[in-house]
C-alpha cells in the first residue's frame, strides 16, 4: 500500500516536471556488472516505465540511473568517470536527475565520498531496496535542490511482483536467490549483496510459467550460488529440485543457471541435469585457482583433487557438456609452483572458455591485508601464459561439433554483417547465419560449416 502511495507521488511529480519542460521526460538505466545486476535494471527500467519516463538507453536522458558493480577496483573508478561526464550536462540542464543504485553504494566509505565530492547526485540506494525507487523519485521531483540516501546494510526481504522492462521479448533472467554467505577472501560480494536468502518455489515457479505465456523460450536462473538454494526456506527445496520442476512448465524449451560453487554441487544436480535435455548443456564452474594451497588461503573450501573428481563426475554423466570457469591470477602468497597447478587443471579439465582475472584488492576483504601482495609484472606474465593456454585449448573444444546440426536461438541481426542473424547453441557458444530479423526469438536447426575460434558461421538446415 505505501509504495503505491509514493508511485502516485512520483507520477505526479513527473507529470508537472513535463509539464514544465513541455514534453514527456526520459530515463536511462545504464548496468554495470553481472546478470544479476542487469536482471536488477529490468526492475528499475519497470518502476520508472510506470512512474511515467519514457525509457531510454542514452545519457542524454532527463534521469540517469546508474546501477553500479564494485568485484573489480576499476569499476568504481569508471563510475566516478562517468559522474564528472554527467556533472558537465547537469550544468547546461539543472533539472537533469542523476541517480546511483547497486553493489557499490553497499561499499563502506563510498556514501561519504559521494556526499563530498558529488553534492550533485541527487539519489543514492543500494542493493537490498530497489523496490523504494518511486519513493526517491517522488522525493526528488519534489525537493531538486536536497540529495536522497538510502542504504540498508541487509534484509531479509523480498519484494516480489515489481515491474519489469526485458531487454529480450524471447529470454529472461529469473532470480532464485539473493545475497552470499560463502565470503571468499578476495571477494566483496557478501558485504554488499548481504546474507543469502532464497525467494520461495512457487514464487519463482509462478514466474516461469507468466514468462513461458509471454513467449519466453529460454530462462536463466540467477543467484551467487544457485547450489546453495533452498537453505534459507522454512521448508527447505534443493536447487536440483527446483532446476526439475523449472523444467515441467510448458512453453520453456531452454534453462540455463549460474553460478555454481564447486563445493555444493550435487550429485543429484548431476542426475537431474543428465537426464532432462531443456537443461542446457553448459555449466560454469568457477575454479579461481588450481592449487589447493591457495584455495584454501581464498576460503573455496574444496581441494584441486576434488574439483576434477568433480568434473569428471560430470563429464562422465554429461559427455556433450561444455564447461566454462573463472581464474584469478596473482592472489596473495600465489607461488609459481602453484600457477602452474592452475595451468594443470586447465590442461586437464579444457574448458571451453574462461574468464580470467588479474587478482583484485578489494578493501575490506581477508585478503586486502595479506602482507604477500603479488607483484604487477609477475602477475601479467602469469596472466599472458594463462590467457595463451586458455584460448588454444577453447578454440580447440568450441570445434569440436564443427560439421553437425543443433539448434541455435535467435537473438539479433548481426551487427557487422546485416545479412546475418546471431544466436546461440545451447552450450552458449555464438553462431552467425544468413537469416532475417523474422528468425529473432526463434530456434532453429543450423549447420555449423565453420569454426572461427570462439564462434561458427553456420547455415540454417530443414527441420527434421
Amino acid at each position: 500500500m505505501e509504495r503505491q502511495i509514493w508511485l502516485h507521488r512520483a507520477q505526479r511529480g513527473l507529470q508537472k516536471a513535463s509539464e514544465r519542460k513541455g514534453r514527456p521526460l526520459t530515463a536511462a538505466c545504464i548496468t554495470f556488472g553481472c546478470q544479476m545486476n542487469a536482471r536488477d535494471s529490468e526492475k528499475l527500467r519497470g518502476m520508472l516505465a510506470e512512474i511515467g519516463f519514457t525509457i531510454t538507453d542514452t545519457e542524454e536522458a532527463d534521469l540517469v540511473l546508474y546501477n553500479t558493480c564494485t568485484v573489480r577496483e576499476n569499476a568504481n573508478t569508471k563510475i566516478y568517470g562517468r559522474l564528472g561526464y554527467l556533472h558537465s550536462m547537469k550544468k547546461k540542464d539543472p533539472d537533469k536527475i542523476i541517480a546511483l543504485c547497486g553493489c557499490m553504494m553497499q561499499e563502506p566509505g563510498v556514501i561519504e565520498a559521494i556526499r563530498r565530492n558529488y553534492p550533485y547526485v541527487n539519489m543514492v540506494f543500494g542493493t537490498h531496496n530497489l523496490y523504494r525507487l518511486p519513493e526517491l523519485v517522488a522525493c526528488v521531483l519534489e525537493s531538486p535542490q536536497e540529495q536522497f540516501i538510502a542504504i540498508l546494510k541487509d534484509t531479509d526481504e523480498i519484494v516480489e511482483d515489481l515491474p519489469k522492462i526485458r531487454k529480450y521479448h524471447f529470454k529472461s533472467g529469473v532470480n532464485i536467490m539473493f545475497g552470499c554467505n560463502n565470503f571468499c577472501s578476495y571477494c566483496i560480494v557478501p558485504y554488499v549483496r548481504g546474507r543469502e536468502k532464497s525467494r520461495s518455489p512457487e514464487d519463482i515457479l509462478n514466474e516461469i510459467r507468466t514468462l513461458a505465456q509471454d513467449g519466453v523460450k529460454e530462462i536463466m536462473l540467477l543467484g551467487q550460488n544457485v547450489n546453495s538454494y533452498g537453505k534459507t526456506l522454512q521448508e527447505p527445496v534443493t536447487f536440483a529440485e527446483l532446476l526439475d520442476r523449472a523444467a515441467e512448465v510448458d512453453g520453456i524449451d531452454r534453462i540455463r543457471f549460474m553460478t555454481s560453487h564447486p563445493k555444493d554441487l550435487s550429485k543429484e544436480l548431476i542426475r537431474v541435469m543428465a537426464r532432462n535435455p531443456k537443461i542446457c548443456r553448459h555449466l560454469h564452474l568457477p575454479l579461481q585457482s588450481g592449487s589447493t594451497r591457495i584455495l584454501e588461503k581464498m576460503n573455496r573450501r574444496y581441494t584441486k583433487e576434488r574439483y576434477l573428481e568433480l568434473v569428471s563426475e560430470i563429464r562422465s554423466a554429461i559427455p556433450d557438456i561444455s564447461l566454462t570457469t573463472d581464474i584469478i591470477v596473482g592472489f596473495p602468497g600465489e607461488t609459481e609452483e602453484d600457477f602452474r597447478e592452475t595451468l594443470d587443471v586447465v590442461s586437464r579439465v579444457r574448458y571451453d572458455s574462461a574468464f580470467t582475472f588479474l587478482y583484485s584488492r578489494r578493501t575490506g576483504t581477508p585478503a586486502a591485508s595479506m602482507s604477500d601482495q603479488i607483484d604487477e609484472n609477475t602477475m601479467h606474465d602469469r596472466f599472458d601464459r594463462l590467457l595463451t593456454l586458455v584460448q588454444t585449448i577453447g578454440r580447440e573444444q568450441t570445434a569440436r561439433f564443427t560439421g553437425q546440426v543443433m539448434p541455435v536461438l535467435v537473438e539479433s541481426v548481426n551487427t557487422q554483417q546485416k545479412d546475418l542473424v546471431t544466436g546461440r547453441l545451447g552450450n552458449n557458444t555464438v553462431v552467425h547465419f544468413p537469416g532475417s530479423k523474422s528468425l529473432i526469438g526463434e530456434i532453429v536447426p543450423v549447420r555449423l560449416d565453420e569454426c572461427r575460434g570462439f564462434y561458427y558461421l553456420g547455415t540454417q538446415a530443414r527441420s527434421e
